[in-house]
């Protein structure tokens, strides 16, 4: 007996989830270490200390590999976030590029309104440079990796 495999299968809906996550990480992580130009452990640490505080920044590798792994958690918390308001909004799928830039908007506004004043980082100081540049990040990065491989894998 043979069974078709729907594209809401809880296996397909991971699939998607997890690919997006991993791509989105991945770009946005390479942007980041662009932008601090390359500062690895530094970056990561940042990261960190989101949930280890000031600390963060004294712990070297181990603690920049577990900015690392919240960086990833982050990715993939946005991909699921997307894959289920796609089941719901068609429009999300149907003009990705366009949901990609809204929802790496939202996205960038999220983590800089709510998760980061809401961290052991607390609120910054506004820099509008860093706002403007890690936006367009956001909706290019972010934003549209995740759109797109949804809608590959919504269409598949």
């Amino acid at each position: 007996m043979t069974t078709t495999s729907s594209p809401d299968t809880l296996l397909h809906a991971a699939q998607a989830i997890l690919t997006a996550g991993a791509i989105c990480g991945t770009l946005d992580g390479l942007s980041a270490l662009a932008i601090s130009k390359g500062h690895f452990v530094r970056l990561f640490q940042f990261i960190a200390s989101g949930i280890l505080g000031p600390d963060a920044f004294k712990g070297g590798m181990k603690i920049a590999l577990l900015g690392l792994s919240l960086h990833f958690l982050i990715a993939l918390t946005a991909s699921a976030v997307f894959y289920t308001a796609s089941r719901f909004v068609p429009f999300l799928i149907d003009h990705a590029i366009i949901s990609g830039a809204l929802f790496g908007i939202l996205v960038h506004l999220f983590m800089n309104l709510a998760v980061i004043p809401m961290s052991a980082i607390g609120r910054r100081p506004f820099n509008p440079t860093s706002f403007t540049m890690q936006l367009l990040i956001h909706i290019v990065v972010v934003g549209q990796s995740i759109a797109l491989i949804v809608r590959y894998f919504s269409r598949g």
